[in-house]
């Protein structure tokens, strides 16, 4: 009898164990799963239909070497070209900028831009900025509220874009 007992005390102890150590590597395995493979990524045709009912412009074509399909997006190049008032002090000027990068920065915050930058030379264009909008409307009613067009310091000259949807730059 008491051979029997100590043999079940075994046999649980071990049970116990043993499922202990397979639970463990079930949340092992699954923590290790990249970020990407634990979140599930919406489809072409899901990104295509809310693209086409925010108003997006899309075409789409299959990639011959990866037969991957590639979503075209409409995008809006703003070329922030020199303006024709340039005579504010410098303190004007500089406060100007303070309040264009702030412009810029919610721009992108607010998913609007999805980049911008200025241009290494002293040309007429400045800088440019993408505006990922459906219109370009839109894309110019954001690119004239920056406050350095308002002053004048800044004009915005506004062109369509296609870009695929997704790819980053390299």
């Amino acid at each position: 009898m008491r051979s029997s007992f100590i043999k079940t005390i075994c046999i649980l102890c071990l049970t116990v164990i043993f499922s202990c150590k397979q639970q463990e590597t079930k949340t092992t395995a699954v923590e290790t799963l990249p970020e990407t493979v634990r979140k599930i990524e919406p489809s072409v045709t899901e990104i295509k239909e809310k693209l086409l009912n925010d108003g997006f412009q899309i075409f789409d074509y299959v990639d011959e070497e990866t037969g991957d399909t590639v979503i075209m997006q409409q995008y809006f190049i703003a070329f922030l070209k020199r303006g024709p008032n340039r005579s504010q002090s410098k303190e004007e000027a500089d406060s100007l900028q303070k309040l264009h990068l702030a412009h810029l920065r919610n721009m992108y915050t607010q998913g609007y831009a999805d980049i911008s930058g200025p241009f290494g030379d002293d040309g007429d264009i400045r800088g440019i900025t993408i505006y990922n909008t459906p219109t370009q409307k839109m894309a110019d009613s954001l690119a004239n509220s920056d406050p350095m067009v308002k002053a004048g310091r800044l004009v915005i000259e506004t062109h369509p874009w296609w870009a695929a949807k997704g790819f980053p730059l390299r």
